[in-house]
């Protein structure tokens, strides 16, 4: 969710009555909504920025929902809750949206409230199975904003621990330089030392911890946690 606690929600559908009438409830109940009118713009969207939740049509031009939702399992840096709309009702129709890694199914014609509800229950299912990441004898829990090493707690600073939150989830794909400074400050101007002196900081206190978690420079790449025996 965004730093104000409102839901952040990609619509790809390509009937602009649907998205108009998702758009004027969702704000009402304080969303905020992007939306593509074809899957593959809705894909581009979905891997370039953050979302909560996606709602996904699965009619639609230039890749259909299930080709949106297959692609986004496999490129994407985390579990995407994804809502597949459709007026598609058999049971096989829907077992192929299961199949392709859709999270719930709702049948048009819908109930706004009732889209709304089920968006609702898919970010918190969410949150609440993810704000606990670990790796090796790392453990880092966003609800408690707390890292332990070995049971032990960590102290880190916000951005030390935005740094490790972020290299967790995406863990083991590596995170280029320019997508960990829009994850940390967004649009906001940095100086350019300033994720090099993070990630130092960061890399010091994990080893002063015995961490048995490394952060790895890949060259031309980005930077990645590297996960070593733990003895």
């Amino acid at each position: 969710m965004t730093t104000d606690n409102r839901l952040t929600v990609l619509v790809i559908e390509d009937n602009r009555a649907i998205q108009a009438n998702i758009a004027d409830y969702f704000t009402m109940q304080g969303a905020v909504v992007d939306f593509a009118l074809d899957g593959r713009r809705g894909a581009e969207l979905a891997l370039q920025h953050y979302y909560d939740v996606i709602v996904l049509d699965l009619t639609l031009p230039r890749l259909d929902g299930l080709d949106v939702c297959t692609l986004l399992r496999c490129k994407a840096s985390r579990h995407i809750p994804i809502l597949m709309l459709t007026a598609r009702d058999s049971l096989q129709h829907k077992l192929d949206g299961f199949s392709a890694g859709t999270d719930d199914y709702l049948v048009k014609p819908f109930d706004l409230a009732e889209l709304w509800v089920r968006v609702r229950v898919l970010a918190r299912r969410y949150v609440q199975q993810h704000h606990q990441l670990a790796l090796g004898n790392i453990s880092l829990n966003r609800h408690l904003h707390q890292v332990c090493c070995n049971s032990q707690l960590i102290e880190l600073k916000p951005i030390g621990f935005q740094l490790l939150s972020i290299l967790l989830e995406t863990y083991p794909r590596p995170v280029s330089r320019s997508e960990l400074c829009s994850k940390i400050w967004g649009d906001e101007p940095t100086e350019s030392d300033a994720l090099r002196s993070h990630l130092y900081q960061l890399r010091k206190i994990l080893q002063q911890h015995g961490a048995s978690v490394s952060i790895e420079t890949q060259s031309g790449v980005g930077f990645a946690l590297k996960a070593e025996s733990v003895t």
